[in-house]
């Protein structure tokens, strides 16, 4: 297991991260998260620091604005920021630390176009990395707690130059990073390079940044994946796609005490769907709910026509029910 992550204020007792997943890891989920695994470290689904900024004067009463969620009664949160101005980057994340945050994490990896190419944040940054420099320097003097940066290997396979990019990161105040075993050009598909993010790791012994702490992402789903990356010279790992209907693996792989899958499956669902609810409200949230619940059932008889039946369902009463009949 990997040795706790010693930041400057803080102390990640366990570093098995969970990721930060738009339009997943929201404050329901996070709530499921937390329950299955006490201790966790987990980030926020990325935030534009544009719309944070621009509406500063909301509070933490607009319970459904998930960018003012109260990070202070989360336990370990960090809390994702994008963009590409450093000035409204370092605003945003006051806000953020304002709000409870453990940390503050930099997204230098999303793939999607109107992040990474309209937006010129998220991966665009491993194409400017003397920008990605100045956006974490800034984020960094602007707040008392740590900062990170989560990128990936490259723009693409001609471009695999991630390893400059977090010497970048390091010397501007960046205290660890994590790196997705992809490039950008590749989104997901394919299989996640360990041996890469490993040359990269190897590297931090010829550079000023030695033993800069890396944290491996990508097809990290089961203890003998965390064995395998840890031997590679991670510091720790980061669980994305994994954790999709399969909140219980965090807390199995922390050594924490999940509820037990084969008393709780049925029970831990409706409470995911009920925090849901009231946090969204039933016109958006039965909706927004039917992703996980395909998921929970991914693998179970029946699947198939139980994402057909949810996917007709629009009252929060009549999901209830579908839930506690498909998972009895």
């Amino acid at each position: 297991m990997f040795a706790p992550l010693k930041l400057s204020s803080l102390t990640i007792p366990t570093p098995i991260f969970s990721a930060p997943l738009a339009g997943i890891t929201d404050w329901p989920y996070r709530q499921i998260l937390r329950k299955c695994a006490p201790a966790a470290p987990i980030l926020t689904e990325m935030i534009s620091c544009h719309s944070l900024v621009a509406n500063r004067k909301k509070t933490l009463k607009t319970n459904n604005n998930r960018n003012y969620d109260d990070y202070g009664a989360q336990g370990l949160i960090g809390a994702q920021l994008f963009g590409a101005e450093p000035a409204i980057m370092a605003d945003a994340a006051k806000i953020l630390e304002q709000n409870g945050a453990s940390w503050i994490d930099i997204n230098m990896g999303c793939p999607v176009p109107k992040v990474a190419t309209r937006a010129g944040a998220g991966a665009f940054l491993m194409r400017d990395h003397a920008l990605a420099g100045r956006i974490v320097a800034a984020v960094a003097g602007a707040v008392k707690i740590p900062v990170s940066v989560k990128t990936r290997l490259g723009w693409d396979n001609d471009h695999l130059d991630s390893a400059d990019l977090i010497r970048i990161a390091a010397a501007s105040g960046a205290q660890f990073a994590t790196i997705h075993g992809r490039t950008r050009a590749a989104g997901y598909a394919g299989t996640a390079d360990w041996h890469q993010i490993a040359k990269i790791v190897g590297a931090n012994h010829y550079l000023p940044l030695q033993n800069f702490p890396i944290i491996f992402n990508g097809d990290i789903k089961s203890a003998d994946d965390i064995a395998a990356v840890e031997k590679l010279g991670a510091s720790g790992a980061m669980l994305g796609r994994a954790l999709l209907g399969n909140p219980w693996l965090l807390g199995e792989l922390t050594n924490s005490r999940p509820p037990a899958r084969t008393t709780s499956h049925q029970s831990l669902i409706l409470e995911h769907l009920d925090l849901t609810l009231s946090y969204y409200g039933a016109r958006a949230g039965v909706p927004l709910f039917r992703k996980h619940l395909a998921w929970y059932a991914a693998g179970r008889a029946g699947a198939a026509a139980f994402r057909v039946k949810i996917n007709t369902i629009a009252d929060a009463n009549e999901m209830r029910r579908a839930v506690a009949e498909f998972f009895k």
